[in-house]
């Protein structure tokens, strides 16, 4: 077969395409970046955004000579409003329209497993789900999966959870962490999308994806701190649920990563199916690794540990350096002559240019500081920042080399701003 992948560069479905193309099959790859898909010849990489593929007549040059679909593209936040619609509802609709024309009858949707009201990002799927199992002369099956897990890598809520596991001396949990998930492996969500693309007139279109074992997130969370080779933790800290309430809140204002109220909702209801549910693994007779059995039988490599420990330091170096460029522009701003004058006449400077100098400098830092705090373009930003503070360092080196003795180590502090910056621009690049 030749499958069309939508979503091919993330977490699932590059996986998906893993497993497609492990079965022999060709894949036709869409993805924003195709710089993130695999590099066998069996893989055709589409440069493709759902928000200009709103119509069939756009995606009909996509889909020709392909035997079926699979739609693994989403997204955990919006960047602008009606991302949620036109990216989990409107493309991919139209998607389904252009393979009913063409004829093209195999159509898999990765949805997510929760209700509406949790929030948009769940409802606007589920929109679409009903869509799918209402047209006719397409099989189409949708697969709603509660937490996927790999042992390979981690995305989104994935990452914030072993994050969450690998806090040094002491494990924090959400009111008493008994909130409820039934979480899979990536790599069997990938082999259900494989059956599901063979099979003809299922029974149900829309099909729950869970792994057999209930688990709290309490044991979710010890469970995967014993993978990741972390010592048990000394302290077990519950926060209150109005304060998991207010931080949810401020990731949702934030507007970066998983952390916001749509998570918690869908973690508070317990992201489980029914026992009576339409399930993907009878449908499709296959039978669903164990997490516990799978966690507690292998163990972490050192990057995992890494990722793991450095994920919640990303948000605490971003607010380092928001506030570093944001301060520097208010004491540029309240600088008086006297306080700049000293260092700006050693280096050369007219007094006629040394206003204009501050002004200029502390406006460069305010554009910067705010750029970055609204997360802006983020990459270039830091960028910037990397070369304004080599420019001002080396430039102050050269002109004033007192400086790098003064008592204060300001220069040299330079050094330690330089590395944070780069480790943030490797850091950014999330995939």
């Amino acid at each position: 077969m030749k499958v069309l992948v939508t979503g091919a560069g993330g977490f699932i479905g590059s996986a998906i395409a893993e497993r497609l193309l492990s079965a022999g099959h060709e894949v036709r790859a869409c993805a924003r970046g195709p710089g993130n898909l695999p590099a066998s010849d069996r893989v055709e990489r589409r440069a493709v955004d759902l928000n200009e593929m709103l119509t069939p007549e756009a995606w009909l040059p996509l889909i020709e000579g392909v035997d079926g679909v699979v739609n693994a593209a989403g997204i955990l936040r919006e960047t602008r409003r009606g991302d949620f619609e036109r990216i989990h509802c409107t493309a991919p609709w139209a998607l389904a329209e252009a393979c009913q024309r063409s004829g093209v009858r195999s159509y898999v949707q990765i949805s997510a497993l929760g209700e509406p009201e949790d929030g948009e990002f769940v409802a606007s799927k589920h929109r679409l789900d009903a869509r799918l199992a209402a047209l006719d002369g397409l099989d189409a099956v949708v697969l709603r999966p509660s937490v996927v897990v790999s042992r390979r890598g981690s995305y989104g809520g994935t990452s914030m959870l072993r994050a969450m596991a690998a806090l040094p001396g002491v494990l924090v949990l959400p009111g008493r962490g008994e909130q409820r998930i039934q979480p899979l492996w990536l790599e069997d969500l990938a082999e259900l999308v494989h059956l599901a693309l063979a099979r003809r007139e299922l029974d149900e279109r829309v099909l729950d994806v869970v792994g057999p074992d209930t688990l709290t997130l309490h044991d979710y969370l010890a469970l995967t701190r014993q993978w990741l080779k972390i010592a048990p933790p000394k302290l077990t800290v519950h926060v209150p649920m109005p304060l998991v309430s207010l931080a949810n809140a401020l990731g949702d204002r934030l507007r970066a990563g998983p952390l916001g109220r749509t998570m918690g909702r869908m973690l508070e209801r317990g992201n489980v199916s029914e026992e009576s549910a339409a399930r993907a693994d009878r449908a499709l007779g296959f039978s669903m690794g164990s997490i516990r059995d799978g966690l507690s039988q292998s163990a972490s490599f050192v990057q995992d540990r890494w990722q793991a420990r450095l994920y919640p330091l990303i948000p605490l170096a971003w607010l380092s350096l928001v506030i570093i460029w944001l301060l520097s522009a208010a004491s540029g701003y309240l600088a008086r002559p006297q306080d700049y004058a000293p260092l700006l006449d050693q280096m050369g400077v007219p007094v006629s240019m040394q206003a204009s100098l501050v002004l200029a400098t502390s406006s460069i830092n305010l554009l910067l500081g705010l750029a970055l705090a609204l997360r802006r373009a983020i990459v270039p930003v830091l960028a910037l920042m990397l070369v304004s503070v080599l420019a001002y360092t080396i430039g102050l080196g050269v002109l004033v080399p007192a400086q790098w003795l003064d008592l204060t180590g300001g220069l040299l502090k330079n050094l330690g701003l330089v590395l944070l910056i780069a480790f943030m621009l490797v850091l950014e690049q999330r995939r």
